[in-house]
């Protein structure tokens, strides 16, 4: 066990999203130290090229390792798809994880193999997940029915879990994949879970049948896990409590408010302008 164990873990989102990935590690990690990144002047990236995408995650990332950081999570799926070959490219003996749509424990999931998945446009069009799509259907038969939620990271940004526009906005989603017969829904952008409360309210309201709901954070936490343990990473017992800090690059008042009312956390937040750091570069 050497210095780096004791280092902390970088973790970022276009926004606030990724809060429901960190809520897994502290969980699953209570020892380890954590920064939090919400990339929100420049949220969404949904609607963002993937270059642009990859830059601005390079960007970032290069950011945590300035602070210290001994891994990476990834919190966003249209980053994760975007970037995460050049991130491990460029920093190639440090343990990074991404996220992506589960489509793998959906299919495993489902009873009649029709699985919705919800996620952002970027997501959805991107050549990494289209492959993901491809192996999982011919591995397991299921049929995957895909649902681009234009606005709705937006929503939850603002905060708005349970506002009629944002309850209106999960119906015009949801009800079609239910009609459809899907019998599992993957949460397919890090944002979902926070609204995962009225998903199942509409749900329950619009069909009798048992549906399940995929969050990957879960399983997000428990690879970066193994990660650390086989890299001899982890940081051991005793000592100080783990600390959590963010940065964001909007406001700090905005990304304080969603520690507390997301994760019922008080956090210091801190503001920072970031460069982009070209793709090329890596």
């Amino acid at each position: 066990m050497d210095a780096a164990a004791h280092a902390p873990i970088g973790v970022f989102d276009s926004g606030v999203g990724g809060l429901s990935v960190l809520r897994h590690i502290r969980a699953q990690l209570p020892r380890e130290h954590l920064l939090y990144f919400a990339d929100s002047a420049f949220a969404p990236y949904g609607d963002k090229t993937e270059q642009v995408v990859a830059e601005r995650s390079l960007a970032i990332a290069g950011f945590l390792v300035a602070q210290g950081a001994k891994a990476l999570v990834v919190a966003c799926n249209t980053a994760t798809v975007a970037a995460i070959k050049l991130l491990r490219a460029h920093y190639p003996d440090m343990p990074i994880v991404g996220v992506e749509p589960g489509l793998k424990p959906g299919a495993a999931a489902s009873r009649n193999g029709k699985v919705g998945v919800l996620a952002t446009d970027g997501t959805l069009a991107g050549e990494k997940f289209l492959l993901l799509r491809e192996q999982i259907s011919q591995a397991s038969n299921a049929q995957f029915l895909l649902q681009g939620c234009t606005g709705l990271a937006d929503q939850i940004e603002l905060g708005e879990l349970d506002s009629d526009a944002t309850t209106a906005m999960v119906k015009r989603y949801i009800l079609p994949l239910l009609d459809q017969g899907v019998d599992t829904l993957v949460l397919g952008c890090t944002h979902y879970p926070l609204v995962q409360a009225a998903i199942e309210t509409i749900v329950a309201a619009a069909t009798p049948r048992a549906i399940v709901l995929v969050d990957t954070g879960e399983a997000v936490a428990r690879q970066l896990g193994r990660l650390l343990l086989a890299g001899g990473k982890e940081r051991p017992e005793g000592g100080a409590a783990a600390l959590l800090d963010g940065y964001t690059t909007a406001s700090g008042t905005a990304l304080t408010v969603a520690f507390a009312s997301l994760l019922g956390l008080a956090v210091a937040v801190q503001e920072v302008e970031l460069g982009t750091k070209s793709a090329d570069s890596a």
